[in-house]
Order: structure tokens, then sequence, then C-alpha cells
């Protein structure tokens, strides 16, 4: 019975080390993933850092450290290529930007591909993260070649960081080295496509120790120190955890190099604030001209239609005393017509003028008042009166003998 049991017991666990082999490979590769897009986090952050204080080149060590990171990033799980024999020959990652990229707007694979100085494709791979920060479009080249899922595909194996969900951070990540001007030389040591690039993590550990555990250390210190020897005290045991003099230098050096940062940005808004308070003053001012001259042109408005209303009142004034003097300039006409019988054609004369002149006009009510005054009775009795001989010459007499004086 125990041997069946054991049998058994066994059995099971033979059976099971295929899940657990699958289970345990899956975790080891979702770990270098996390690790190294984690990594590459940090390494954009220190290269961002760095840029406030000094230009990053070949010489700078984050920088170095970056470019590995990429680097093992692109190269995380691609397939070899296939040869002839059916042998897998291993495979850089430029093999695939260069399929990949071509459809960037004025890229530079041609230009990479016809350098003299570089040949085997691990260091073209390097010279195009070189010239892509240069040119502050590496964000855009990866982007372009991720979405390219077939090439990609093509290229990588299942789990890849190109073929995961880890890829767009990757895109948004590089997105902020554009920020940064970088000046590389593309005939350095750098490009040596010999050696594969090497991950340093020491830059992005950091191990903080809580006081409880100190206090512990301290305790377990003072015991072995007792217990090791009499003539040993706890006064000769030094502190637990005592910092290096270069740790502190650099510490205060960062201390110090962020203070001056802040100084100039403090200077640098101050400077800003104070040209927006200038421009803001001088638009106050000139808005205050505009309304100035706002308020005067509707004034001189106001002022010239006034002028022009009153203008137009007076013309209208010597508009109706003309008519009235037209009015009795006729009746004087007529008035003497009627009474000067021998100058009546001259009378008929005037009269054609006169009707000339007022044709196509209406007759007003004083016209038909004057002419029906003429016209009356009394109007002829006092005009037949003046034709007297004591006032009066005889026309007949004045033609006949035109020497001859009324007796």
């Amino acid at each position: 019975m125990a041997s069946r049991s054991l049998g058994g017991l066994s059995g099971s666990r033979c059976g099971g080390g295929g899940g657990g082999k699958k289970s345990l490979s899956a975790r080891n590769a979702a770990v270098e993933r996390r690790n190294l897009i984690t990594v590459c986090r940090f390494s954009v952050k220190t290269l961002i850092d760095r840029s406030c204080f000094e230009t990053i080149d070949d010489s700078s060590p984050e920088f170095n450290n970056f470019a590995a990171i990429l680097e093992q990033i692109l190269s995380h799980r691609l397939k070899g290529q296939v040869t002839w024999f059916g042998y897998e020959s291993p495979r850089s990652f430029w093999d695939y930007i260069r399929v990949a990229c071509r459809k960037v707007s004025q890229n530079c694979i041609c230009s990479i591909e016809n350098m003299e100085n570089v040949s085997s494709s691990r260091a073209k791979g390097r010279a195009w993260i070189r010239v892509a920060l240069m040119e502050k479009h590496l964000s855009e080249y990866i982007s372009t070649a991720l979405r390219d899922f077939k090439t990609t595909r093509r290229f990588y194996d299942d789990g890849a960081i190109v073929l995961g969900e880890e890829a767009n951070m990757l895109a948004g990540m590089l997105l902020g080295l554009n920020a940064i001007d970088f000046s590389f030389c593309l005939k350095g040591e750098g490009l040596d496509g010999n050696f594969p690039a090497v991950i340093d993590y020491t830059p992005y550990l950091k191990f903080t120790q809580s006081s409880d555990s100190i206090s512990s250390d301290e305790e377990e210190l003072r015991t072995l120190g007792s217990s090791g020897s009499e003539s040993s005290t706890p006064e000769n045991v030094g502190p637990p955890f005592i910092m290096d003099e270069n740790s502190w230098f650099n510490k205060c050096k960062r201390v110090k190099q962020k203070y001056q940062l802040t100084l100039e940005q403090k200077g640098y808004l101050e400077e800003l604030l104070r040209l927006r308070e200038n421009q803001l003053s001088e638009s106050v001012s000139q808005n205050k001209i505009l309304l100035q001259r706002i308020e005067d042109s509707d004034l001189a408005h106001k002022l010239e239609k006034e002028q022009l209303e009153y203008i137009i009142v007076e013309l209208q004034d010597q508009l109706k005393s003309y008519q009235s003097l037209d009015q009795l300039s006729a009746e004087v006409s007529l008035s003497q017509t009627s009474l000067d019988p021998s100058h009546s054609q001259e009378g008929d004369g005037k009269q054609d003028t006169l009707n000339l002149i007022t044709e196509g006009k209406e007759d007003t009510p004083s016209l038909l008042g004057l002419c029906g005054s003429l016209t009356s009775v009394a109007s002829y009795k006092s005009l037949t009166s003046l034709k007297s001989n004591d006032y009066l010459a005889s026309p007949t007499t004045e033609m006949t003998s035109p020497g001859l004086t009324p007796s």
C-alpha cells in the first residue's frame, strides 16, 4: 500500500511537471518584460534630468545605459534568420527597423545603410538610435514600426515586448526625449558591433532600511560583541550603516544643482511676469486711448448731425420764401395787365411766359383768391374810376397830338 501511494504521488508530480514549467516560463517572460520597461522609464527620466545641466553625448553614462536598454528591448525574443541549410543564424534589431520604418517621411534608413565606417548590422542599429535621437524622431520611428503589426509578427516570437501591451508604453516614454538636444559622433567606439550591450542596474537600485531593522541590527551586534570576548565593549562597535563620503558629496552636488536650476527658473518666471505686466499696462493705456477717440468721434458726429439739421431747416425756410416771392410776382404782373390795356399785347406775352413757367403746376388757393378779387365788380369799378380825365391822359389824344396837354 505504501509503495502504491508513493508511486501515485510520484506519478502526479511527473504529470504536473509540464504545466509547472509552462507557468514558470510565462512568469519569467512577464518579469523580464516588466523589468526592461521599468528600467527604460528610469533611464529616460535620468536622461531628462541630466540634460538640464550638461549636453548629452557618447561619454554620458546615462545615455550609454539607455542605448543598452533600448537595444535589449528591441532584441527581446527576436527571431533568427533561417539559412538555406535550415539553420537559424542570429539577427539584429536593425533588420526589423530597416523594413518597418521605411514609411517614415524623410527617414534616415538609406543614409545609415550607406555609411562607410559602419559595416555590421548591430553597429547600424546603434547608429540609427543616435541619429533618431539627434533628429528628435525616435518615438515616431518606434510608433510607425509598431503599427506595422504584420512585419512585427514576422520578425518576433510570441511574448516579445513589441508584441505586448508594453509596446504602447514604450512609444509614450520615448516621446519625452524630443525635448533633449543630443550630440553624438558616429565614428566612436559606441558603434562597435562586436560586443553586446550590457545594462547597468545599479543607478536604479535603491534600498531604504527601516528604523526597526536598524535597532535590531544594533542589538544583534551588541550581543555578538559581548559573547565574543570580555574585553570587547559595545562602545567599540561602529554604526551599522555608514554612508560613503562620495555618496554624501554626490547628494550635496545634486541638491546644489537642483537649487541653481530652481533659482534660474524663478528668475525666468519673474522676468516673464514683468514682461506680461508691462504688456498688460500698455494694452490698458491703448484701450483708454481708443475709448477716448470713440467718445470724441461720437460727439463730433452728434454736432455735425445738429448742424446738418439746422442747415436743412434754413434751406426749407428759404425755399418757402422763394415760393411766396414767386406768387407775389405773379399777382403783381396780373394787376399790371388789368390796369394798362395798351400793353395788352405785352401783357399777353408776359402771360404766355408766365403760363410756361407755371405749366404743369396746380393752382394754389392764394392764386385763385387773387384772380377772384381782380374779376369782382368792386375791383372793376375801382379800375374805371382811375380812368378819368383828371388823372390819366387819353390814349387817342396822345397818339394824335402828342404835344398838347389836357385842359
